[in-house]
């Protein structure tokens, strides 16, 4: 499944067109790598996704084309989630 769309699938992002951007923005990592929105999401692989100041790091446990509410809460296992500074470069700005 393309990680745009698992990531509005599991709820993780609310719109497809914001995962997409944020995807190509290279905010998200899969198992390490820099992932863009077309980048294939696989049952294990790990992603963190970093949105603004915080950090979400989550481990995949299932794939669905449709999940309601309650389901979506099953595609993934929270292993962390962390506020994150914001960079020197970014406040000089």
């Amino acid at each position: 499944m393309r990680l745009d769309k698992y990531l509005k699938v599991s709820r993780l992002v609310k719109r497809r067109t914001l995962a997409k951007e944020i995807s190509d923005q290279g905010r998200v990592t899969i198992n390490g790598n820099v992932a863009k929105a077309g980048t294939d999401v696989k049952v294990e692989d790990e992603l963190v996704i970093r949105f603004g100041q915080k950090s979400v790091t989550v481990k995949v446990t299932g794939l669905s084309e449709h999940a309601s509410k309650e389901n979506a809460k099953n595609m993934y296992e929270l292993i962390k989630e962390e506020r994150v500074q914001p960079s020197a470069q970014s406040e000089e700005v």
